[in-house]
């Protein structure tokens, strides 16, 4: 279970179920039928749009055979993806208000919005246009950009860069 665990961790369930369910040539319906639960159900798990509760997922279990708690654990994993996902969402500014051609070198959602300041603050305020530089001074606030630039408010629709 641990390898299985390892590999799927992160993964909606509902795709692993499918997975499964396609590997031993077993159609939805049925399969939500000899459940018992609402072929709807297992359909909005398989597809992401329902999150697995503890009954179905042990029902899961019994059915394909798994050893007891392997599709509740991954939906908890999931959650935790998820959760996690959000929380760094709350810490970087709104992406549509950048550019994705000032980050040309690198996958802007995967910066780390804090620790790469310096670095994000000086590229913006040398490349970005007006609403770009709002966008920024308004996330990390006068602070961090004085102290990067050296200046704590735009002049002139710039800042130099130090």
């Amino acid at each position: 279970m641990e390898a299985l665990l390892e590999k799927y961790k992160g993964i909606h369930p509902g795709l692993i179920l499918d997975r499964e369910l396609k590997k031993r040539n077993l159609k939805k319906g049925p399969f939500a039928l000899s459940l018992p639960e609402y072929p709807q159900t297992i359909t909005a798990i398989i597809k992401g749009r329902r999150l697995l509760t503890a009954e179905v997922s042990l029902k899961i279990d019994r059915a394909l055979e798994l050893e007891e708690g392997t599709m509740y654990l991954l939906q908890a994993y999931y959650s935790i993806t998820e959760e996690i996902k959000r929380e760094q969402a709350m810490y970087r500014p709104d992406l549509n208000l950048l550019r994705k051609s000032l980050f040309w070198d690198t996958d802007i959602e995967k910066l780390d919005w804090q620790k790469q300041y310096k670095t994000i603050i000086k590229r913006i305020f040398e490349r970005g246009d007006d609403q770009e530089k709002k966008a920024i001074s308004d996330f990390y606030g006068s602070k961090k950009i004085k102290e990067v630039t050296g200046r704590s408010s735009i002049v002139e629709n710039s800042l130099p860069i130090m």
